[in-house]
Order: structure tokens, then sequence, then C-alpha cells
């Protein structure tokens, strides 16, 4: 069975809207986050030792990071679906998507986070973080104008994947990024989606 240790607010709920999408049978643990420091709470490290969520464990399997579980779910339940055929060209854009949401587009969301938790202190950083959140931003705005989904005519992974991303945008409020705002509510509106917040909890914008 497949056990998913969810904590709130968190990139987890991704691999929640994942499993509902396959149709998989799945089962959750919930983590509360400390309501002052937001860390994840001390038992996560029971399952790893980073102590992160999302992790999956599937019968003798533990498997983490977001990118890493969101393929092995495909590969391993997928039954083909829901990512291009490995030899097409799609594929490539593809691993491509499921690499840049964490590797690139979150680093300057999460930096804007932290660094806005500093008050003053934090000041002389905006702009630089700024500038790196209009150069990602700009660039998924770009990617996602005229398109239903970010690879091929279909959802896939990598819709998944950087789905956290544009749901930290539309946190913060950023403007001038009509097409991710777009893409995100037609994501929001899948049946998916909506089982997925149903079983995981209040989240972000629905908090």
């Amino acid at each position: 069975m497949i056990v998913v240790h969810h904590l709130n607010d968190s990139r987890s709920q991704r691999i929640l809207w994942l499993l509902e999408e396959l149709g998989a049978q799945y089962e959750i643990k919930h983590y509360q986050r400390d309501p002052q420091t937001r860390l994840a709470p001390r038992e996560l490290e029971a399952i790893h030792p980073l102590g992160k969520s999302p992790v999956v464990t599937d019968g003798d399997r533990t498997i983490v990071e977001s990118g890493a579980i969101v393929d092995y779910l495909i590969r391993r339940h997928g039954s083909g679906r829901l990512q291009p055929l490995p030899e097409s060209t799609l594929y490539d854009e593809y691993v491509q998507w499921l690499h840049y949401a964490e590797g690139s587009a979150m680093l300057p969301l999460l930096l804007r986070l932290y660094v806005s938790r500093l008050g003053d202190a934090g000041a002389p950083l905006h702009p630089r973080i700024d500038s790196e959140l209009a150069r990602h931003l700009g660039y998924l705005n770009s990617a996602m104008n005229g398109r239903q989904f970010l690879v091929g005519d279909s959802l896939t992974g990598a819709d998944i994947m950087m789905s956290f991303v544009a749901e930290l945008t539309a946190r913060f409020k950023l403007p001038n990024y009509p097409a991710i705002d777009a893409w995100l509510e037609r994501m929001r509106a899948r049946p998916a989606y909506q089982r997925a917040l149903q079983r995981g909890g209040p989240f972000f914008h629905n908090a």
C-alpha cells in the first residue's frame, strides 16, 4: 500500500493530487507544522532522516524528493499515463520541467518567503530576489501562454510538479503573470485536485 506522509501546506499536496489523477489506492499519514516556527514535526525523522515532506512509502520502499516521487509513481503505478512516450521529443521537455520545478524555479520563491520574515534587515536583498522572480516567472508565463498544459495536449507529471510554484506565486499575489494564473485555475478545477484537497486538508488558498 502506498502511504503519503503528508505535511500541511507543503509540497506533499501535489503528491496527493497525482495519486488521485492516477486513481491509485493510498493512505495518508498527517503531520502538522509547528504554528510558530512553521517547521515540520520531529516525527517525520522516523520515516526519513531529513524529516521533510513529502515522503512516500510503497511496501518496503521509501522515496523522498517531490520530483523523484512523481517519477516513481508514474512509472510504477501510471500504466503509461501522465507522461509522454519515453522515445518522443516531448519526453525530454517533460523531464526538463520535472527538474526545473525544484532545481531553479523554487529558489527565488523560497528566498522571498524567508527574507520577508527578516523585516527591514532583509531590505537589501529584495531587489535581487525580485529580479530573479521576474526572470523565472516571466519564463514560465511565456511557456504557458496559449497552452492548456505544460507539455503536449494533456495533463502530465510536469503540470503537477510545477503546480507548487504557481501556488506560491498566487499566495504572494505577484502580478503580471496571467498565463500562470489561468493555468493554475484550470488545475484547481480538476476533480482529482479537489479530491486531494478534501483528503489532504486546507492548503494555502482554501485555508
